[in-house]
């Protein structure tokens, strides 16, 4: 999964340094990430280069991250789209490109951006935020709010039915990869209770054996996720929710279209399952 870096070592440890000549920039504008693309890999401009087209670079940025002994930020204050050498990319390409830990960053920079972007004046009573300087948090000077990055807990559900795996597809939107059941918990409810009212929500079924496999930290959404798998428990008529599904149907074990697994959570269950590694619950 995108998460998984070998080697590499990633240190989410707020410690605000100055970046240094080869620390890495993440400038974002919406949807869209700088970087330069050499045949199926892509790299992001560090400090030093960037110095000679935007000499205020090293006055104005937002520390992010680290990985090994390479440092992150956000540039503040200044439009790079125009960096010679680099270009304004969709950040879809995390999943088609490498390596994988510049994936990682790349999608763990844009979740940091997005949040920075929506937290600039305190919700509570308006006066601008400020970043504190020992923790990752905004704080408001007038009113005393604090502010912390937005970490959403999510379900993944792979629903089993012996030898079979429920599949669907979202509706409208892009996606068009076959994925689990997700849905995102509510107040007041636990895991296990999120993974049961998303599954009848969203294809009408009923589920038992509900059992926890995996986690990922997913960007694109803030997101947490949890993997589950769970056995189907009484009919299999699916009553598919059109407003989140545009499909869903059952797979056989050996029939399910995908063979590798990828950067997600999501695949990694099904290729598992595929496999029969799901741990599957064995009656009799």
């Amino acid at each position: 999964m995108i998460q998984d870096l070998g080697s590499h070592r990633y240190h989410n440890e707020y410690h605000p340094i100055p970046p240094r000549d080869n620390d890495y920039i993440l400038f974002f504008q919406g949807r869209q990430v700088l970087v330069k693309i050499t045949g199926d890999t892509f790299s992001f401009p560090d400090f030093q280069y960037a110095e000679k087209y935007y000499p205020q670079i090293y006055t104005s940025y937002t520390y992010l991250f680290s990985i090994d002994e390479r440092n992150y930020y956000l540039p503040k204050d200044c439009c790079m789209e125009s960096l010679p050498g680099f270009s304004m990319e969709d950040i879809i390409i995390f999943r088609n490109l490498s390596p994988q830990v510049n994936c990682f960053a790349l999608i763990t920079g844009y979740q940091l951006h997005n949040w920075y972007s929506i937290r600039k004046f305190c919700g509570k009573c308006g006066h601008p935020l400020v970043p504190d300087s020992r923790e990752r948090m905004m704080y408001c000077p007038q009113c005393k709010n604090t502010e912390y990055p937005k970490i959403s807990p999510a379900v993944i559900v792979g629903i089993r039915n012996g030898n079979k795996l429920l599949l669907s597809k979202y509706a409208g939107g892009t996606a068009r990869r076959y994925a689990l059941i997700a849905g995102f918990a509510e107040i007041g409810e636990t895991l296990e209770e999120t993974v049961k009212r998303e599954v009848m929500e969203e294809v009408g079924l009923k589920v038992k054996n509900i059992q926890y496999y995996k986690s990922q930290p997913w960007s694109l959404s803030s997101s947490l996720l949890m993997g589950f798998y769970c056995d189907l428990d009484g009919s299999d008529h699916i009553v598919l929710e059109e407003d989140e599904l545009s499909e869903a149907e059952w797979f056989e074990r050996e029939d399910i279209p995908y063979d590798d697994y990828d950067v997600s959570l999501t695949r990694e269950m099904m290729i598992q399952f595929k496999k029969g590694l799901d741990g599957s619950i064995r009656k009799g």
